[in-house]
């Protein structure tokens, strides 16, 4: 019998978990990821779910003992959080390359050093390249939903590939929100039994497992690992049709693009921060300002078409991200860029790096950021005025162009200054009242 139930976003995804049925459980507790793990192991305790649930000595153990279960044809689930997730970075390429289809949770957490247990995304977004489905929910409806469809696109035949599903740490993971929960007969008819012919221990038909290749035949293996990944964007969209036919809820594919077919400013996000982007995005369509969205839903296989179609009519575009790559800018703004450039699209893009370690991206940051790109989109400042990587809350323009336009005000005034004049808030006029304002 389907219920609702006011749930964490750990405690609805154990119940996504439950519901498709893993044989094998391999877990270790990391924060904050912990509470996963506990109440799986609670329904193992209880009865309500039949899997042998492996308490392991290290995150490493945790994917190894997934790896070997796997192998054996088990429908097989663990789940992790930052360090935890790095300590299985050399498992992660054995999965991968096994071509076995482990779910896994990951809690996303800022890595050290310094030490943190808060979240950002640094900890998935430095391991896209290992070979593994990314995707990330943005509340814990969609947390439990791609629990399910996790498992059917993994499992699919042209895919066998493992899948990570990323859930923003303690955004998400602590927060309570009412949960849908389909009962179990949905489940199974939508899930079937995992059918591991052709990749696990068979005695009657022995293939290898676990192999070496050297270098003539290497590049085959990992062509069709690729090709298995990029199989993984179909079968998304398969997995989410039947979702909706059979549940009543609807997932629109790798990206999520709202008000994007005639916006002229657009920002690009993943995770549990476009809730608040998307507030921003249609108060400012209320105010005139054709103003978009785009949530990418996976990183990996990664939505190269989608999104350029979606930036197409764009005159400025935004990538926030909780993430950097040392030295060079976002991961995300780098995979944005990437494709932009091979469609030919020269729009000019501005990366703001926000979040990392848990801080807030706060109302007024967001205001800030679109406010940059209605200043680019209008041609009053340019791109290469605002730095290549801006970090919000220490030298980013969007924190200067949040600031409130005057005394009072709930919107952002133009504050940055061009030829010793501010641009915007002049004789203590609101913005939004001047020539261009929104």
């Amino acid at each position: 019998m389907r219920m609702k139930r006011f749930l964490s976003g750990d405690e609805a995804f154990a119940e996504g978990v439950r519901l498709a049925r893993p044989q094998v459980i391999s877990a270790y507790p990391i924060t904050p990821q912990t509470v996963v793990v506990e109440r799986l192991s609670e329904m193992v305790e209880e009865g309500q779910l039949a899997a042998e649930y492996v308490h392991v000595e290290s995150e490493h153990s945790a994917l190894s003992c997934a790896i070997g279960a796997s192998a054996t044809g088990a429908r097989t689930f663990t789940a992790t959080s930052s360090q935890g997730l790095l300590y299985m970075a050399e498992c992660l390429t054995y999965a991968a390359g096994g071509r076995f289809p482990i779910v896994m949770m990951n809690a996303n957490r800022a890595t050290a050093l310094p030490w943190n247990i808060y979240g950002d995304q640094r900890d998935s977004l430095a391991l896209l390249d290992h070979g593994w489905v990314q995707a990330y929910a943005q509340d814990n409806q969609e947390a439990l939903d791609l629990t399910l469809m996790a498992y059917a696109v993994a499992e699919d035949p042209k895919v066998r590939t493992p899948f990570m599903v990323n859930l923003d740490g303690f955004a998400l993971t602590h927060t309570y929100e009412s949960v849908d929960i389909p009962d179990q007969e949905q489940a199974d008819a939508f899930l079937p039994p995992y059918d591991g012919a052709g990749n696990r221990f068979d005695f009657a038909n022995p293939v290898n497992i676990g192999y070496s290749a050297g270098p003539e035949f290497n590049r085959y293996f990992k062509h069709s690992a690729h090709e298995g990944m990029l199989a993984a964007a179909d079968a998304v969209e398969r997995a989410e049709a039947r979702f909706a036919e059979m549940f009543g809820r609807s997932y629109p594919g790798l990206i999520e693009a709202v008000n994007c077919e005639d916006a002229d400013i657009v920002l690009v996000t993943l995770g549990s921060i476009a809730g608040l982007a998307r507030e921003r995005a249609a108060q400012l369509r209320a105010q005139g300002v054709k103003a978009g969205l785009v949530r990418i839903r996976y990183m990996r296989p990664f939505p190269a078409r989608q999104i350029v179609e979606a930036l197409a009519s764009a005159a400025a575009v935004g990538v926030l991200e909780k993430d950097v790559s040392f030295g060079a800018g976002g991961t995300v703004m780098t995979n944005v860029c990437s494709v932009l450039q091979q469609a030919g699209n020269a729009v000019p893009v501005v990366n703001f790096v926000g979040g990392l370690g848990g801080d807030d991206i706060t109302q007024a940051q967001m205001r800030g950021m679109f406010e940059v790109l209605q200043q680019i989109a209008a041609g009053r400042i340019a791109p290469e005025d605002c730095p290549r990587v801006g970090f919000l809350g220490v030298d980013s323009v969007a924190d200067e162009f949040g600031n409130p336009c005057c005394e009072g005000c709930n919107d952002a005034g133009f504050v940055a200054v061009v030829g010793g004049e501010s641009e915007g808030a002049r004789d203590g006029a609101c913005a939004t009242d001047t020539e261009g304002g929104r």
